[in-house]
C-alpha cells in the first residue's frame, strides 16, 4: 500500500514538473503568445494582452553568456530595448500599442530578426 502511494505521488510530481518547464518561456510575459519569430541563432516570442505587447529573445542554445537584444516599438513611439550579455534571455520588454502596429527586433550573437510593422 505504501509503495503504491509513493509511486502515485512521484508520478504526480513528474506530471506537475513537466508543464512548468514547458511554460517557463511564457512566464516572462502575460497574455497569449501571438507569434514566434525564428532566426538562425534564436527566436523572439511575442505576447499580447489588452493593448500591451511584450517580447522576449531566447538563444537556440542556452549556457554561456552571449550578446543578445530585444526591442519593441509601437508606431509613433520610441523603441523599448533590452540588450547586453545574457545566458538565458533578453527582455522582457513591453509597450502599450493599443491598436497601433509594432516593430519587433531581436538578436543573439550574429543572428537577428526584424519583423517590419506587424499586429496592426
Amino acid at each position: 500500500m505504501a509503495l503504491g502511494v509513493a509511486v502515485l505521488t512521484a508520478s504526480g510530481l513528474f506530471a506537475l514538473a513537466s508543464p512548468g518547464s514547458a511554460q517557463a518561456a511564457t512566464s516572462y510575459c502575460s497574455g497569449r503568445k501571438v507569434r514566434t519569430l525564428p532566426f538562425s541563432t534564436g527566436y523572439v516570442q511575442v505576447f499580447k494582452s489588452g493593448g500591451y505587447v511584450c517580447v522576449v529573445t531566447f538563444p537556440k542554445h542556452q549556457g554561456a553568456r552571449k550578446s543578445m537584444s530585444v526591442s519593441v516599438q509601437a508606431r509613433g513611439s520610441r523603441p523599448v530595448v533590452d540588450s547586453g550579455l545574457f545566458a538565458h534571455h533578453a527582455g522582457p520588454v513591453t509597450v502599450h500599442a493599443g491598436h497601433r502596429c509594432v516593430w519587433i527586433k531581436g538578436s543573439v550573437g550574429s543572428g537577428s530578426v526584424s519583423s517590419g510593422w506587424i499586429l496592426c
